[in-house]
């Protein structure tokens, strides 16, 4: 008998990774999500259990009391899995209940919302030494000003809490190119009672981002890493790898496994940085709290970050892995990189010659996999159902 995984999520390729991360080595895995609309995990066959819950973002206290009485009634403790920030946040809030019933990496709480929070972050990396873009708050003295002088035009409005912005303006962030277009996008943040910072833009194209994976183990020692190369984002510049490469670059291990054991901080992260063109010097962007999209990219070079989790929570050996070299294996979400191709297309960024002879390396799929194929097929009707409708409204 094994202890259950439990994932958070699955109307995502997030989750659905994670059961493939699990389910491929006999861990029963259950899946927790508060819709049926578009839950296309649910139909993998890795996913032994589906468990449907009250919604977490309408009442989080009843979504918690649904995971508690699941946990209840299983022989061995489950381990949970947040498969996106709204996850982290209800698991942050509720943290000593859930661990009495749930093995969670995390083990002190507010760190995880501290570090999802784009202005907390900001302070904890300057006060660890990491570089991070020049901010500057709403509420500084002579802002506008000081925007002007110090961060100069085009710069970002970015939000200390990513996902309520998103459900909002449908992005991440706002670019502005004037201080009429700022003075607009503080506006509309506020508004919407939405905290925001305002950023310098690091100079680069958009395969200047990286990312820096590491499992920490409960005593916050790195004991698993690897380097990624972003190459192209949705939406584009500012958005989520669509189009990623395993390359390692030992300077994101140097920077980013000092910063993670210094704040204290156990499992998976993922930092993303910025590479200036102008300087080569690595910018820390945002700090992923939970497996991310690149799972399936991470799990087919070498590294399954899940399972690793999953080991150590229960109580098995894990060992130590540092992927020291590049595989050029890609990490492709197939929709979204459509989207993304046609945007840069679109605006010059690329050729397409460039789009063409990037496509001639190994890839690592978001939804397909050869030996669990449904939930690419479920997610398929999802998509041609979406667009249906959007026809018909036409």
């Amino acid at each position: 008998m094994k202890n259950k995984a439990v994932i958070l999520g699955a109307n995502y390729y997030i989750g659905l990774s994670i059961a493939r991360c699990l389910g491929r080595h006999g861990i029963p895995v259950t899946g927790v999500d508060y819709n049926e609309t578009g839950t296309y995990a649910f139909k993998s066959k890795y996913m032994t259990e589906k468990l449907m819950a009250p919604d977490f973002k309408a009442d989080p206290k009843a979504y918690v009391e649904c995971l508690i009485d699941y946990a209840k009634k299983q022989d061995l403790k489950p381990v949970l899995f947040p498969c996106a920030d709204p996850y982290v946040e209800v698991i942050d809030n509720h943290l000593a209940d859930l661990k009495e019933y749930y093995h969670i990496n995390m083990t002190q709480a507010g760190l995880f919302t501290d570090l999802m929070d784009k202005n907390k972050l900001h302070d904890i990396a300057l006060d660890h030494g990491v570089l991070v873009p020049e901010t500057l708050r709403v509420d500084d003295e002579n802002f506008y000003d000081r925007v002007e002088k110090e961060l100069g035009y085009p710069c970002i409005v970015k939000p200390s809490d990513s996902h309520a912005f998103v459900s909002v303006f449908r992005r991440k962030m706002f670019k502005v190119s004037s201080k009429e277009e700022l003075q607009e996008a503080v506006e509309k943040s506020n508004s919407n009672k939405l905290e925001v910072i305002v950023q310098r833009i690091i100079p680069g194209f958009d395969d200047h981002m990286y990312t820096f994976d590491a499992h920490l183990d409960q005593n916050s020692k790195v004991t698993h890493y690897m380097t990624c190369n972003k190459n192209r984002q949705y939406p584009i510049n500012f958005g989520a790898s669509v189009f990623t490469k395993q390359v390692h670059v030992q300077d994101l291990y140097d920077i980013g496994a000092p910063f993670l054991e210094a704040v204290g901080f156990k499992g998976f992260a993922e930092i993303e940085f910025k590479k200036d063109a102008l300087t080569g010097k690595y910018y820390l962007i945002e700090i992923n709290v939970r497996t991310t999209n690149l799972n399936v990219l991470l799990e087919q070079v070498g590294i399954n970050f899940p399972l690793v989790a999953y080991k150590e929570l229960v109580g098995e050996d894990i060992g130590k892995n540092y992927l020291e070299t590049t595989s050029g294996r890609t990490f492709v979400y197939g929709f979204e990189d459509a989207l993304a191709i046609k945007g840069y297309l679109k605006t010059k960024q690329l050729t397409l010659g460039q789009v063409f002879k990037s496509h001639f390396t190994k890839k690592a799929y978001a939804i397909w996999s050869i030996d669990d194929p449904k939930p690419y097929f479920s997610y398929m009707a999802f998509l041609g159902g979406k667009v249906l409708k959007k026809i018909r409204r036409k």
